[in-house]
C-alpha cells in the first residue's frame, strides 16, 4: 500500500493559504511536478520578501560608523586605494611590504568601492551589505521553486535573522562575500542539475571558484554535496555527466588558481611577501596556515582544544557548536533542521531521483552536514564567525524540510508527533542558551518556553476539523518561539547595549558573551571574552594600564590590568577595551567614521583614547567588555584597543626624509592601526601572527640603506605576537645594536612616571646592549650610514 510516507510521486508544494484537512488534501497528490506548477505567487509573498530584506537591511547596516571593523582588512583596503599593485596583492601597505594571510578577492571587491566613493565605513561596508541582501533573494529563490512561497519565507527569515550571521554582515571580513558566493554556485549548481544545462554548472564552478580566492579552502567546503547532486540526480547520461563535470573541474581550477598562478610569475623580488606563508608563496598559503593547517592544526595554527587558534570556538569534537561560545551565535535550529532532513528524506520515500525535494535535500543536508563536521572537529584556528556559512543550508532544511513536516502533520497520523516534537527540542534548546547569559533579558526565556508549549498544544488540539486559523496561529507562535531567541542575539549589537562594541572586529558575535574562547589569554581574559592574543612587549612608550571595567551584566567583563603589549595592553590578557568605540585602557566616544590621516585614531566608530600605541601611557576605565576580544582598536576599531599617539605620528611623519615607510612594527594589527590614523605606509614586519618570516636582517639593512625606512618598533624578547622566532630575534638585536633609540620625551608633550620609567634612557646615543623588561619595547632610528 502506497502512503504519503513512501508515495513516488514528485510532491506538490503546500499551497501558502493551506486549511484543515479534507478530502481532497488527503487524497494522494496528483502526477503533476513541482517544477510543473504555475508560479501563482499568493499576494503577501512579495511583501513579505521585501520586509525581510528591509529589516536584514537595517540588522547589517544600522549604527555602522559605531561599529568595530577589523583594522587588520581595514589596513589593506585603504591600501588598494592607493596603490593598483596592493589592490591586487591585497598588501597591508601601499609600499607592498606584506600581504593579507588571505586571497585578495573581497578585497578587492571593497577596494573598489572606496576607490569610487571615497575611504570610509559606509563605502567600504555598501558591498558587503549589497551580497548579504543578495544572499538572502537567491536562497528565497532557490526555495520557492522546490518547496513554495511559504518555505522560500521561512528560510529567508532564518536566514536573515541568524545571529552570527548578523554579526559578520556588520563587519568587513571576507565571510559575507564567501557566503554570498558558496550559495550562488549551489543555486546554479542545483539549476543545472534540474534542466539538464551546461552553462549554469560552469557558473557554479566559477562561483566557488572565486569563493576559494575569497577564503581558500573555505570555499570548497560544499563542493562534495554540489558533486554528489549532478553525479546523483542529473538525466543526463554517465558519459555526458562525466564531460560536463571535466569542464566545470577546468573552470574551477582555473577561476581558483589564477591569484596564486600571477602571484607565482611575479618575481619574489618584485612582489610583497605572502602573508601567512613561511616561504613568501601563495601555494604555501594555500597548503599551509590559511588552508589544511586550518583543519588539522599546525602551520601557525593553535590547537582545536583550547589556547591557541581553536581556543576561540572552544574544544573540537562534535558538540563544539552546542558549546558556551557558539551555541548562541548558530546552534538555535540546528536540532530542527537535523530532524527536518530526516523526516523529509523520508517522506520522499521512494520517489524517483530527480525529484526536486530529495535533489534539494541532498544540497542542502550536504552542505550542512559537511560544514559542521569540518567546523566542529577543526583542529587549527576556529573563529566563532566561520559558522555562518552553516546559516544557508540550517536556512533551507528549517523552511524546505519544515513544510514537508507539516504537511505530513495534516495528512498522515503517523507523522503527527514528528513536527511538534521538533518544535519542542527547539523550544527546550532556545531555553538553555538563554538560560546561559543568566542576567541577559531575563524575561525572554519564560517567554519562549509558554509559546512553545501553547504552540504545539494548539497544533495537536486544532489539527483536526474546521479550525484553520486556530492551527495557523498556534503554528505561527511555535515559530515566533523558535526564532525569539536568535532574533534577541541577533538585534543586541545594532540596537542592544552593545551597539558599535558588542562585537571585536577581529572576531565578531552577537548577543550576550556566554564563553570564554580566549586566544592565549591569562588573567583578564576571562569572564565572557572571547579571543584575546598573547602579548608580550609594549609599544614605544611604557606600559598600558587597562584598569578595571565596569558593569556587569551580560558581556561578562573582564578586569584587571592589561600589561603592556600591543594598543590598550596585551600581556597575554584579553583586552579590557570598552564598547562604543571605547579604547581599551582609555576613554572614547563612538559615532565616528574611519578616516585615515586625523592622527587621533579614527577608525569605524571613530573616537579617541588615551591608551595610546607608542608613547605615552593609557589610564582609564573600560565601560563594557567587548566579546571577539581584539578590543575596540584606535578609538573602537575593532583592533587591538588603544589609539595611536598623535604626538608620535606627527614626529615620525616630520622626520621620514623621504622614506617609503613611516614605520616598521613587529604584526599587522599595529601596522594597520598606525596606517589608518597617519595616512602613511606602515611595514607590518612578522604578520598577523607575528611568525612570518617577512623581514630579515639582509631585508631591513637594504631598506634602511636605500633611505626606503627610518624608524622601527622593537621588544627585547622579539616583540609582541609570535614574534619570539630567530629571524626576529636577529632583527631586533641588529636594531638595537645599530639604531638610535628615539626617547618618549622627544616626540611626547606629556610624559607620564609610569611611562618615563621604562621608556630608553637616550635619545642620542647608539643602544650597546638590551636592557629593557620583556614588557617593553623601544623606538629607533636607523640610516643608511648605520648599515654596514
Amino acid at each position: 500500500m502506497v502512503t504519503s510516507a513512501t508515495d513516488p510521486v514528485p510532491h506538490t508544494p503546500v499551497s501558502p493559504d493551506w486549511g484543515p484537512p479534507t478530502a481532497s488534501s488527503t487524497a494522494p497528490p496528483t502526477a503533476t511536478p513541482a517544477a510543473d506548477q504555475p508560479d501563482k505567487a499568493p499576494r503577501w509573498s512579495l511583501p513579505a520578501l521585501i520586509a525581510i530584506l528591509i529589516l536584514a537591511a537595517v540588522l547589517y547596516s544600522w549604527n555602522l560608523s559605531g561599529s568595530n571593523m577589523n583594522t587588520f582588512y581595514s589596513g589593506a583596503i585603504w591600501a588598494g586605494t592607493k596603490s593598483w599593485k596592493a589592490w591586487f596583492f591585497g598588501s597591508l601597505d601601499p609600499g607592498n611590504f606584506l600581504t593579507v594571510d588571505k586571497p585578495p578577492f573581497a578585497l578587492m571587491v571593497m577596494g573598489l568601492s572606496c576607490r569610487i566613493f571615497g575611504f570610509g565605513t559606509w563605502q567600504m561596508m555598501a558591498p558587503q551589505v549589497v551580497v548579504a541582501l543578495a544572499t538572502i533573494w537567491i536562497l528565497h529563490s532557490t526555495v520557492k521553486r522546490v518547496w513554495g512561497h511559504g518555505a522560500a519565507t521561512v528560510a529567508a527569515l532564518v536566514l536573515a535573522l541568524t545571529p552570527i550571521t548578523v554579526a559578520i554582515n556588520r563587519d568587513n571580513n571576507p565571510d559575507t562575500i564567501l557566503v554570498f558566493l558558496m550559495v550562488s554556485g549551489a543555486a546554479l549548481a542545483f539549476r543545472a542539475t534540474r534542466d539538464e544545462k551546461l552553462l549554469p554548472l560552469l557558473g557554479a564552478a566559477a562561483c566557488f571558484g572565486l569563493a576559494f580566492n575569497t577564503k581558500l579552502l573555505a570555499g570548497w567546503i560544499a563542493l562534495p554535496a554540489v558533486f554528489a547532486l549532478y553525479l546523483y540526480a542529473s538525466k543526463a547520461t554517465w558519459a555526458k555527466r562525466a564531460v560536463n563535470l571535466l569542464l566545470a573541474a577546468v573552470v574551477l581550477a582555473v577561476s581558483s588558481f589564477w591569484w596564486a598562478v600571477a602571484v607565482s610569475l611575479v618575481p619574489a623580488s618584485d612582489r610583497p611577501y605572502i602573508g601567512g606563508s613561511t616561504d613568501g608563496s601563495a601555494w604555501d598559503l594555500i597548503m599551509g596556515y590559511d588552508g589544511l593547517g586550518r583543519v588539522f592544526g599546525g602551520e601557525g595554527n593553535g590547537g582545536g582544544g583550547g589556547g591557541g587558534g581553536g581556543g576561540f570556538s572552544g574544544s573540537a569534537g562534535l558538540g563544539r557548536m552546542f558549546n558556551d561560545i557558539l551555541g548562541g551565535q548558530i546552534s538555535w535550529l540546528l536540532p530542527f533542521s537535523a530532524i527536518a532532513l530526516i523526516g523529509g528524506l523520508v517522506l520522499c520515500g521512494r520517489a524517483p531521483r530527480t525529484d526536486l525535494r530529495r535533489m534539494a535535500l541532498v544540497l542542502w543536508g550536504g552542505w550542512t552536514l559537511l560544514h559542521y563536521v569540518i567546523f566542529a572537529t577543526a583542529q587549527g584556528t576556529m573563529h566563532p564567525y566561520y559558522t555562518t556559512a552553516l546559516a544557508p543550508g540550517i536556512a533551507v532544511l528549517c523552511g524546505g524540510g519544515g513544510v514537508m513536516l507539516l504537511e505530513a502533520f495534516r495528512s498522515d497520523k503517523r507523522w503527527i508527533w514528528v513536527l511538534p516534537a521538533a518544535f519542542g527540542v527547539t523550544g527546550i534548546w532556545a531555553v538553555v542558551l538563554l538560560r546561559r547569559a543568566s542576567d541577559w533579558n531575563t524575561w525572554l526565556w519564560p517567554t519562549v518556553a509558554v509559546l512553545t508549549v501553547a504552540g504545539i498544544a494548539g497544533m495537536l488540539v486544532f489539527r483536526s476539523g474546521n479550525r484553520a486559523r486556530l492551527l495557523t496561529a498556534s503554528v505561527a507562535a511555535a515559530v515566533i518561539a523558535a526564532l525569539a531567541g536568535p532574533t534577541a542575539y541577533a538585534a543586541a549589537d545594532p540596537f542592544g547595549s552593545s551597539a558599535g562594541g558588542g562585537m571585536g572586529g577581529t572576531n565578531p558575535t552577537a548577543g550576550p558573551s556566554t564563553g570564554s574562547g580566549g586566544f592565549g589569554g591569562g588573567p583578564g581574559g576571562g569572564g565572557g571574552t572571547r579571543g584575546g592574543f598573547p602579548g608580550g612587549g609594549e609599544l614605544p612608550g611604557g606600559t598600558q594600564q587597562g584598569g578595571t571595567q565596569q558593569g556587569g551584566g551580560q558581556n561578562n567583563q573582564a578586569g584587571g590590568e592589561a600589561g603592556g603589549g600591543f594598543p590598550g595592553g596585551m600581556n597575554g590578557e584579553a583586552p579590557t577595551g570598552g564598547m562604543n568605540g571605547q579604547a581599551p585602557g582609555g576613554t572614547g566616544t563612538g559615532g565616528g567614521q574611519m578616516t585615515p590621516g586625523g592622527g587621533t585614531g579614527e577608525l569605524p566608530s571613530g573616537g579617541t583614547g588615551n591608551g595610546e600605541l607608542p608613547g605615552g601611557t593609557g589610564n582609564g576605565t573600560g565601560t563594557g567588555g567587548t566579546r571577539g576580544a581584539m578590543g575596540g582598536g584606535m578609538g573602537g576599531g575593532g583592533g587591538m584597543g588603544g589609539s595611536v599617539s598623535s604626538d608620535l605620528i606627527a614626529y615620525l611623519k616630520k622626520h621620514m626624509d623621504g622614506a617609503t615607510w613611516l614605520l616598521a612594527v613587529s604584526n599587522s594589527q599595529s601596522a594597520s592601526q598606525i596606517e589608518l590614523s597617519s595616512n602613511e605606509p606602515v611595514i607590518s614586519m612578522w604578520g598577523f601572527t607575528g611568525s612570518d618570516n617577512a623581514m630579515t636582517v639582509a631585508k631591513l639593512k637594504e631598506l634602511v640603506k636605500a633611505g626606503k625606512l627610518h624608524y622601527i618598533q622593537v621588544g627585547s624578547s622579539g616583540m609582541g605576537m609570535g614574534g619570539s622566532n630567530t629571524v626576529s630575534s636577529a632583527v631586533t638585536s641588529w636594531v638595537e645594536k645599530n639604531g638610535t633609540a628615539v626617547k618618549e620625551s622627544a616626540y611626547s608633550k606629556t610624559t607620564s612616571s609610569s611611562s618615563s620609567s621604562s621608556s630608553s634612557s637616550s635619545s642620542s646615543s647608539k643602544s650597546t646592549s638590551s636592557t629593557q623588561t620583556t614588557n617593553t619595547s623601544s623606538l629607533y632610528r636607523l640610516d643608511p650610514s648605520d648599515v654596514d
